[in-house]
């Protein structure tokens, strides 16, 4: 078994769109009523796809979600055509693009049966991603449908709040080696909701054959959620032996510090003082929100929004860092300012599993070529603008639909199989 990390990033679909739907997300609220740019979200996406396999990562996609959502609809009682505004903009969210909140992935190395788990995340705190997790398990199935090496689960119950990887880390000395999984979940109260249960993160545990040893459950700062971090993945990330956080990242940093090195002594830990860089400069640049992966050297790199590059107490910090000795050697800026506007940065476009590239359905594995594939149709099919009150228009659903089913086709995707 040829054990790799594979990046799975959301395609941006053809309804993406500025509807202000994500309470709690500051950049959703703050751009609720603008002009979105599809045809640019996706190509934007997809051009960071093509940077990640210039680096010698391994890349695979998840597509976008059939929209409008007509079986949430019917089961709501209404239609597309006859709908309240309201749930007509919840039905054509294009909210599956960020791949984090897809599942939550537990490598071979850590489960009891020895295959890899996917948990599919329920999302139920908003109810534009409530309806996610039937297209997401359809895709997971399909993507890693060979039960000798995989298990894909089904969404934990209401009401226990599930929003998959955004919340989970991993650390490990090698990817393919056991790691130490640690759940990282919110405490109701305050300003706005906390969307992982600490029952959710449990029954994924459970779900996946953890052994308690090598599991944390670590609560996050009840400031950090106040100050729009309405995802874990908002103020830290880990990768293999690092873990890179905000100070503020967690309610109690030292009681989980002290137990994560009481399980791996080799860990490096990262923490950036709010004295250099504020929660609100965390939250606003999504330093956090970066892809901290392994280069083929061994060393590693942040993929970051270029909202970091550009405020410049965030860039003068990470500048420092590079250049000491630490495991972190390398900076990539990637331009995703559509799906930032949104509230979601270069780390919520992809989900991580490691697993053989071999044992994963090929269709959902990409190079060059398979993104070039993908571009020509976006370029070709993705609307190039929508304003929130476009999405009164019929005519306009049938060709968003239309366009989704011209990239899954050419990506050998049968009419029904998704």
């Amino acid at each position: 078994m040829m054990m790799r990390e594979i990046n799975f990033d959301g395609i941006v679909g053809p309804t993406h769109n500025f509807s202000g739907l994500s309470f709690g997300n500051f950049a959703a609220i703050s751009n609720a009523g603008r002009v979105s740019r599809p045809r640019e979200a996706a190509l934007q996406g997809i051009a960071k796809m093509r940077a990640n396999l210039d680096l010698g990562l391994v890349q695979g996609i998840l597509l976008p979600h059939d929209r409008p959502n007509d079986t949430w609809l019917r089961n709501l009682g209404t239609s597309i055509a006859e709908a309240p505004l309201a749930l007509r903009a919840n039905a054509l969210s294009a909210s599956a693009m960020w791949a984090a909140n897809a599942a939550t992935v537990s490598p071979a190395s850590d489960a009891a049966d020895g295959r890899c788990h996917l948990t599919v995340a329920n999302l139920i705190t908003m109810p534009h991603r409530s309806h996610e997790w039937t297209g997401t398990l359809a895709q997971l199935r399909l993507a890693f449908g060979d039960a000798r090496h995989f298990a894909v689960h089904g969404p934990v119950p209401a009401p226990f709040g599930d929003e998959g990887a955004a919340n989970h880390m991993r650390l490990s000395l090698t990817h393919g080696k056991p790691g130490i999984e640690i759940f990282v979940y919110g405490e109701p109260g305050g300003p706005f909701p906390a969307r992982q249960h600490r029952v959710a993160s449990e029954a994924v545990a459970r779900l996946h054959g953890l052994a308690a040893e090598r599991t944390l459950f670590v609560q996050q700062a009840p400031e950090a959620i106040a100050a729009g971090a309405f995802h874990n993945d908002v103020v830290a990330v880990a990768n293999e032996h690092v873990l890179f956080a905000h100070e503020q990242a967690f309610a109690d940093s030292e009681a989980f510090y002290a137990a994560l090195r009481a399980k791996m002594p080799e860990v490096e830990i990262i923490e950036v003082p709010s004295a250099a860089v504020s929660l609100e400069d965390a939250v606003s640049s999504y330093l956090f929100n970066a892809q901290l992966v392994t280069l083929p050297d061994g060393t590693m790199a942040l993929i970051l929004p270029m909202e970091a590059k550009r405020n410049e107490r965030v860039w003068n910090w990470l500048e420092e860092l590079i250049a000491g000795n630490g495991s972190i050697r390398k900076l990539v800026p990637t331009e995703v300012r559509e799906s930032m506007s949104n509230g979601g940065g270069p780390a919520c476009l992809r989900l991580r599993v490691v697993a053989d590239p071999s044992t994963v359905d090929p269709r959902f594995l990409v190079d060059s070529d398979r993104l070039a594939l993908c571009e020509r149709v976006i370029e070709r099919s993705w609307p190039e603008r929508i304003h929130p009150d476009d999405l009164v228009g019929a005519d306009l659903w049938q060709c968003w639909r239309d366009a989704r089913r011209t990239l899954l086709k050419v990506l050998d995707f049968l009419p029904d199989e998704l």
